[in-house]
């Protein structure tokens, strides 16, 4: 049971040879990268064994890429980036695997071993030490390839357990070259299995099953700790039991919940309308893996009351547990079996609660509410389309169960308004904790290559498609199915509207915020070998639709609209306000004007 078979492949095992062959035991099946020499050796031996290579066109994509093929295959995801240069163009990558808790491994290469700190040909950095430790679980560079085995193994449990994360391996181009001496391999625990994740402790669903019979008004606050088909029945399960509705983060939500489930509340956004229209909030959320910060309103208490509600935060890093809010009980557990857990009581001892069924009815009714875009007209003074009513109207055009990957600013704050007519089986906010733009184009690449089948829409404002749009090229290569969209208002829509609140008719001035107007995506996209429209008018989409969704492989939409109204989103994070004794800090909560005796 120590090792695996090894194949020489009618030559001499080496280094490289030896990482394939063991990623290809540990159940590897693609990696995502872009060529450097250093990694030669390991990329000729995922060819020999049957390991997939999708070559992106900047690294930052193959590592955003791996990231997203985590989320939707549920496996590790794997990426390969070459010493120093392609090394610094990856880091974005890693560190929103880290902020985003996405299980990647990533393979890098560096100068020989023996030509350390000697200013070599891509051997500036100090890849692991300085750069790669903080933005990574683990971070190790090899010295033998015979040590491949138990270092690998070991650096993939590292990243799936716990809170899940990015690991890195640095293979020095001797290593990957030189033949490995078989007697000498160091085979660790490369053939046991992953252990299982940790378990609810018995006075935790004791404590939780005291608060939900005394609670009147409970809600499920579901974050990404929860996107499995396991943990959506234990928790449809524990919600029909208890009457209780199931709100997400929309950060990354993967939906296992069948669109007729009946107490799928949405959007937990939508809990911050509950005192403006007159129903009672809260008095217990369960909040299972999903972190408190700015999906969940920060310490304002618009999402998650600071009064007269309890909190229960289940996770699997504990150290998130109690971070921003008090809890009135925590969890460091998996959200699967802790809802599991929960029913399991409840199957033995009948749930005791009385919980409001108006109140419920009433919350769940909030999907139902108008948006009060309705009622403006459809194309703005300035002759483009309403962003509103454009994307209400596009959306109805994408295929039913897509998954819908949003980058940019105001763009997916319109496009998440009306995101529910097109019944998406996924939706990835992929500016994720950092507020990074640009990262859609790895995660619809990660998510086409993980779920061939279904249909990926990649959705940008035109700020974030500047970023990776050569990625359609990789788009192409590939024969993806992925529509990217770009929703193009010629700025930077939230930049450009968080002055316009800011600076009024103070100062005309809006420093370096508005694109240029001569710009046309579609026309770059079709050089890049994707079918692609543009469209400036509501009767344009439907004939565009049906066109690109006949054609195979990847497509392209550039959906022209106005940069008015200003999102109301961007309104309550610029914060603007006239009140003399606060001064404005955008995006964050304002602070008291300090005063000083003279």
């Amino acid at each position: 049971m120590a090792g695996f078979a090894l194949n020489d492949h009618n030559g001499e095992l080496n280094g490289g040879d030896l990482l394939a062959q063991t990623l290809k035991h540990l159940g590897v099946e693609v990696a995502f990268g872009l060529h450097g020499g250093h990694l030669d050796a390991f990329l000729q031996g995922c060819e020999a064994s049957q390991i997939r290579l999708i070559d992106t066109r900047h690294e930052t994509v193959a590592v955003q890429a791996a990231e997203s093929y985590a989320k939707f295959s549920k496996k590790i995801g794997v990426c390969f980036i070459t010493a120093n240069s392609g090394f610094s163009n990856g880091i974005p990558g890693l560190a929103t695997a880290l902020a985003d808790r996405s299980p990647i491994l990533c393979i890098t290469s560096s100068p020989p071993t023996r030509d350390a700190e000697n200013n070599s040909l891509q051997g500036i950095i100090d890849q692991v030490v300085v750069v790669s430790r903080p933005l990574t679980k683990f971070a190790y560079r090899m010295t033998n390839p015979e040590d491949t085995p138990r270092i690998v193994k070991y650096a993939m449990g590292v990243a799936l357990s716990g809170a899940p994360g990015p690991v890195l391996l640095d293979f020095p181009i001797d290593v990957l070259f030189t033949p490995v001496h078989k007697p000498l391999i160091s085979w660790g625990s490369v053939s046991s299995p992953f252990p299982y994740g940790p378990g609810p402790h018995t006075a935790a669903i004791e404590g939780t099953v005291e608060l939900l019979n005394a609670a009147k008004r409970p809600v499920i606050i579901l974050g990404t700790g929860g996107n499995s088909k396991e943990a959506a029945e234990s928790l449809m399960k524990l919600s029909e039991t208890c009457h209780m509705p199931i709100f997400d983060t929309t950060k990354c939500k993967i939906s296992f919940f069948p669109s007729q489930f009946a107490l799928n509340g949405g959007a937990s956004s939508a809990l911050a309308l509950l005192p403006h229209v007159g129903i009672q909030r809260p008095d217990l959320i369960l909040l299972l893996g999903a972190r408190t910060g700015m999906f969940l309103g920060g310490r304002s208490g618009a999402i998650i009351p600071d009064k007269d509600c309890k909190l229960v935060q289940v996770d699997v890093d504990g150290a998130e547990i109690g971070r921003t809010l008090p809890v009135d009980l925590g969890a460091i557990c998996d959200v699967t079996q802790f809802a599991a857990g929960l029913n399991r009581h409840f199957e033995t001892a009948s749930f005791q609660g009385s919980v409001d069924t108006k109140w419920v009815d009433d919350v769940l009714g909030l999907k139902s509410l108008p948006s009060p875009y309705e009622q403006q007209a459809e194309v703005q003074p300035s002759g483009r389309l309403h962003p509103y009513h454009a994307l209400k109207h596009l959306l109805t055009f994408v295929p039913k169960e897509s998954i819908i990957i949003l980058d940019g600013g105001e763009a997916p704050l319109w496009a998440g308004e009306m995101i529910s007519t097109c019944s998406p089986s996924a939706i990835v906010k992929s500016s994720g904790g950092l507020g990074f733009l640009g990262n859609g184009f790895g995660y619809a690449l990660g998510a086409a290559v993980a779920c061939p089948d279904q249909t990926v829409i990649n959705l940008h404002g035109d700020g974030s498609a500047g970023f990776h749009f050569m990625d359609l090229d990789t788009y192409k290569r590939h024969n993806l199915n992925i529509m990217t969209i770009v929703v193009n208002n010629y700025c930077w829509g939230m930049s450009s509207n968080g002055q316009d609140l800011i600076y009024g008719t103070k100062t005309p001035t809006r420093p370096v915020s508005h694109l240029s107007p001569v710009t046309d995506y579609s026309l770059v996209a079709k050089a890049l070998g994707n079918a692609s429209a543009k469209i400036q008018s509501i009767d344009d989409m439907s004939p565009a639709f049906v066109k690109l969704l006949d054609q195979s492989g990847p497509t392209c939409i550039e959906l022209v609209v106005d940069d008015k109204p200003i999102h109301p989103i961007t309104v309550s994070m610029v914060g603007q306000t006239d009140e003399p004794g606060m001064v404005v800090v955008p995006y964050y909560d304002n602070v008291p004007r300090a005063y000083y005796k003279s």
